[in-house]
């Protein structure tokens, strides 16, 4: 089929996030880039917009006007891809929606819970798709290892452990630094520091692989740089519904850690272990039999989303490429009224780690007391 024209809000000139959804968007030659608002000024986004070659009348100076623009052209549209600082995603993905555009989110999903709500009756209304980039469930070894745990080879789920830690926010940034900017003021990424920016993908991956629905939980979040205004580092006590229990830590001020995710699980049959920054080997133990190294090639269930022959490394840009694979085959099922079994976080996805990040700062503030991530 015809590759999907997509455009962008954001991603701009020394934006990190907005060049990785480029790539991911063109690794497996589904999508066309044709339109953009890609900086908060008219200025930033016309030379952002050249030096990716759009034509000049498809560079628009903010998202209002590209979504009524492009609503109105034949060759408008179909998607859009939303990589703005947090507090913009809700705004700019109802002014697509409304429209019928679907639209592929950076997350987390909004800045505050309320945004959340609101935005998840706009995208359930409308007929557009919406897709969350929760991009570390597009590696291979997390969807077998989401596989391993639904046909019940670790049995029932105890214990879940994850962590998401990194060091380049333990001192303060420089004012110049755009990316620190935006993630440590809380008018732009909502209460959560270390918790929106990174807890959400630490929880959201959880989730994912155990099929676990978190109930309630304890929060003890810190500030460690003077000044700050949001967290820096977080950890949280988790009981999910059914009896298992777990532990999330994520920190942007931990030296070492560059950007090291781990996950852990534990059933009463076995228990399976993988680390973000090694992520073509997993370890899977059955309970009372030595520990197995399983590969990305070495494990049958790993091949969904698989491009190059095992001990050839694929890694943080393929798994985020995953997830456009995966929007892409929805959106092209919706071009012909199909129903698509693709697999993709959704708005509701969005919710959840919204609704984490809230319970979180409400535990925090009264003395880690335990909460309902349901009590809103």
């Amino acid at each position: 089929m015809a590759r999907i024209r997509l455009g962008m809000v954001g991603g701009g000139k020394d934006a990190f996030i907005g060049a990785v959804h480029r790539y991911a968007a063109r690794l497996d030659d589904r999508f066309d880039l044709v339109a953009g608002a890609l900086s908060s000024t008219p200025e930033k986004s016309m030379e952002s917009g050249r030096a990716l070659g759009l034509a000049e009348d498809r560079i628009y100076p903010d998202f209002d006007t590209m979504a009524v623009a492009e609503a109105a052209r034949d060759d408008g549209v179909e998607a859009v891809a939303i990589v703005t600082p947090n507090h913009m995603h809700a705004p700019a993905a109802k002014a697509f929606l409304s429209r019928g555009i679907h639209v592929i989110c950076d997350k987390p999903l909004t800045a505050t819970l309320d945004e959340a709500k609101e935005l998840v009756a706009v995208a359930e209304a409308s007929d557009a798709l919406f897709v969350l980039t929760h991009n570390y469930t597009g590696y291979p070894l997390m969807r077998h290892a989401r596989q391993m745990v639904a046909d019940g080879k670790l049995g029932n789920i105890r214990v879940v452990q994850v962590e998401y830690a990194q060091d380049w926010l333990t001192e303060e940034a420089d004012a110049d630094n755009k990316q620190a900017g935006w993630r440590t003021d809380p008018a732009r990424s909502g209460a959560g520091g270390s918790t929106g920016d990174i807890g959400t993908h630490a929880y959201n991956l959880a989730c994912f692989v155990s099929g676990l629905t978190l109930d309630s939980l304890a929060a003890d979040l810190q500030s460690f740089v003077l000044g700050r205004r949001v967290d820096d580092n977080g950890h949280v006590l988790l009981r999910f519904k059914g009896g298992a229990r777990g532990m999330l830590w994520c920190s942007q001020v931990a030296p070492g850690n560059e950007n090291r995710l781990t996950l852990r699980i534990y059933g009463d049959k076995g228990g399976l272990s993988w680390g973000q920054e090694n992520p073509n080997v997993m370890e899977y133990t059955p309970f009372g039999q030595p520990t197995q190294i399983l590969t990305r090639n070495g494990a049958s269930g790993a091949q969904d989303g698989v491009r190059i022959p095992g001990g050839h490394p694929e890694g943080y840009l393929e798994g985020f490429a995953n997830i456009y694979v995966a929007a892409a085959d929805a959106i092209e099922a919706a071009r012909t009224g199909r129903k698509s079994d693709a697999l993709y976080p959704t708005v509701r996805d969005g919710l959840a780690g919204v609704m984490f990040v809230d319970a979180c700062v409400r535990s925090s503030a009264n003395d880690a007391a335990w909460v309902s991530v349901a009590d809103q």
